[in-house]
């Protein structure tokens, strides 16, 4: 999957425990053209509303408060179609085992979190 500023705007569902975090990234990704189509604070609110609006890609932060994204992460993986990156301000070297554990597409530091960040992560898996 390639995210172009040409091609279709790529839809996602933005899940973390923060409401501060959900607005910034909302506010950077659409103005990098992503279609951010909802977002979530909760584990059964994210799977309610992927469960509705089947968007393309899900970021699921790793610390969800009193849950665990890579929980969550877990559960999302039964839709088809649909890719889970984790997201995190820890440094991805301190999660590498968790995430190489995970059935997740990708892992990417909220600092660095960008439709570039993202493209890069997708351009780099083949297959």
């Amino acid at each position: 999957m390639n995210i172009e500023p040409q091609s279709v705007p790529l839809r996602m569902v933005i899940v973390d425990d923060s409401s501060h975090f959900l607005d910034a990234a909302r506010n950077l990704l659409e103005h990098d053209g992503i279609d951010v189509v909802g977002v979530a604070s909760r584990s059964a609110e994210a799977i309610e509303l992927v469960a509705a609006l089947r968007p393309d890609v899900i970021l699921v932060d790793v610390d969800l408060g009193e849950e665990s994204g890579f929980d969550l992460a877990q559960q999302l993986v039964v839709f088809e179609d649909v890719r889970v990156v984790l997201i995190s301000a820890y440094p991805e070297s301190e999660l590498a085992d968790l995430i190489a554990a995970s059935p997740v597409d990708g892992f990417v530091s909220k600092s660095e979190l960008s439709a570039e960040a993202l493209s890069n992560l997708f351009g780099s898996q083949r297959g």
